[in-house]
């Protein structure tokens, strides 16, 4: 069982709160750009 928890222990104590907020500001940040080339590939209509 010490073979497994010394495998499993760097994964347990990552900070999982911090991944899933810089994930989410990353999609966050993404979708603007994202926003702006649909709208000049559509002309400018949504």
């Amino acid at each position: 069982m010490d073979f497994l928890s010394g495998i499993l222990d760097p994964i347990t104590s990552l900070n999982w709160e911090v991944i899933a907020q810089l994930t989410m500001l990353g999609l966050i940040v993404v979708a603007g750009p994202v926003v702006v080339l649909v709208l000049a590939s559509r002309g400018g209509d949504l």
